[in-house]
């Protein structure tokens, strides 16, 4: 633990050194600002803050990260990519950075913002799921008077889903900064694809500030997305749960699927495979409204397959993904059917609950809540799968499939869309029309496991390829 200690010291004196370089222009060399008790002003002519020893997986990339995006983009018109969880460690928002930044009374580099561009649920989250974000005139920057068009990614028509050569007239360099989840239906990571598309025909360079996965990037599950059931919510073949970071995504996705587009991924520096979101020592920010928590996006992967459904995935309670229930349904049955299961990971509590908005806005619906007992054995997309296999046995006529139309799409079922292909579908109800017939069972999901294990296979070949740490 000492030397772990000293090594950290070591690294924050050197992250302080690049920090003085940038704001003073003195050059000074690691020595000079290490103290043997801790750390101290450099000879009072850094006026920065005091460090404060971070904790054993801390990230320490994001201040020097946001350097080496202002050093790429001198001399740049640019385009700011972002959305409420794009903030530093501090908790200051990537816009304001790179306002402050640029402007030519502050630090002096040459470099101007001409305009914000936002995905699903707007700059700051305010819109829920499936509604559409306006694009407007913001005021923006802390201490001056700054107007700027902020672009909205997420309109009435999939047309308006992708940058225009109109919006991008102005820009050299379009600069992403997005949190993703992980999961494949988390639709930030195909707003960054479209814009990758739209930015390689306007030969536009894109920079990517890359993020942690919350979710580790080690983990890989459920099944690959049939190209023929593409939409918003998958745009390329990939796994449910895809264990990649979002500039690992960038360069697979301009590369393997030759967008083409001129890309650079700013790294992170201290992030490990295996770390979960609370490991890495950052705060969280909702990156969206139905996302407050870590606990969230761990269940999300399964849990989201309830939107194909007129299940609740408990969208307007304050635990949306990790309750669910209908107002049909027998929460103690239900519950004692599932933990029967054995699922890893997971112990099914009875409850109910009232939704404020989305799916029985104001009725009391009656189902579970998920209680994560192991993060590591945790199986959210088969769990997910599970539930609904149950759910539909046990109430055959009242629970329903979602009909189109589903993120854009007016032809496949939205289930489908979001399990990658109709196979999971089609066998639940094979196994409930068996159920009807022999009052048992038809074939187990978990046979559904060893497709997905091969598919799995051949998407690892692919990945590996694109894996920055």
């Amino acid at each position: 633990m000492q030397r772990y200690r000293e090594r950290v010291k070591i690294e924050i004196a050197e992250q302080i050194v690049i920090e003085m370089r940038v704001k003073t222009g003195i050059d000074v060399c690691v020595e000079e600002v290490q103290h043997q008790n801790g750390f101290r002003e450099f000879k009072g002519k850094w006026r920065g803050h005091h460090p404060r020893l971070p904790p054993p997986c801390i990230l320490r990339g994001q201040k020097q990260t946001k350097t080496n995006a202002f050093a790429r983009t001198c001399s740049q018109r640019i385009g700011l990519l972002v959305h409420p969880a794009s903030v530093d460690s501090n908790l200051n928002y990537t816009q304001d950075l790179f306002l402050m930044a640029g402007h030519p009374d502050k630090s002096g580099y040459p470099f101007s913002v001409k305009a914000l561009f936002s995905p699903e649920h707007g700059l700051y989250g305010t819109q829920q799921y499936m509604e559409e974000v306006r694009s407007e005139k913001l005021k923006v920057g802390t201490d001056y008077n700054l107007s700027l068009p902020l672009y909205s990614l997420y309109g009435k028509t999939k047309e308006e889903l992708a940058p225009t050569k109109k919006m991008l007239d102005d820009i050299d360099t379009i600069v992403i900064d997005l949190q993703d989840i992980g999961v494949r239906y988390y639709t930030y990571i195909w707003t960054m694809v479209l814009t990758l598309q739209s930015c390689a025909q306007c030969k536009i360079q894109v920079i990517v500030l890359d993020r942690p996965n919350p979710l580790n990037g080690v983990k890989v599950e459920g099944p690959i997305l049939a190209p023929e059931f593409s939409s918003f919510v998958g745009l390329y073949p990939i796994p449910v749960r895809h264990g990649m970071t979002i500039g690992e995504l960038a360069f697979m996705f301009n590369s393997h699927f030759n967008i083409g587009a001129e890309l650079k991924v700013i790294k992170m520096q201290g992030w490990e495979r295996n770390m979960w979101f609370d490991e890495t020592g950052l705060p969280w920010v909702m990156p969206s409204p139905n996302m407050p928590t870590l606990d969230t996006a761990i269940v999300y992967p399964g849990m989201c397959l309830l939107e194909g459904t007129n299940i609740s995935e408990g969208r307007g309670t304050t635990k949306p993904f990790e309750l669910f229930g209908a107002p049909f349904i027998d929460h103690q049955e239900l519950c004692a059917t599932l933990n029967k299961e054995h699922l890893p990971g997971v112990i099914f509590r009875p409850m109910q609950f009232i939704p404020t908005t989305s799916k029985y806005t104001g009725e009391q619906c009656k189902g579970g809540q998920l209680h994560i007992t192991n993060r590591d054995e945790f199986l959210s997309f088969m769990t997910g799968v599970v539930i609904i296999k149950t759910i539909k046995q046990m109430y055959p006529d009242l629970f329903k499939w979602r009909s189109p139309p589903y993120e854009y799409e007016e032809k496949q079922m939205p289930f489908d869309l979001l399990a990658g292909d109709s196979r999971i579908r089609e066998l639940i109800e094979r196994d409930v029309v068996a159920k009807r017939k022999s009052r048992s069972g038809g074939s187990d999901i978990r046979e559904l496991l060893l497709q997905w294990e091969k598919e799995l296979h051949s998407f690892a070949s692919i990945r590996d390829q694109y894996l920055l740490y």
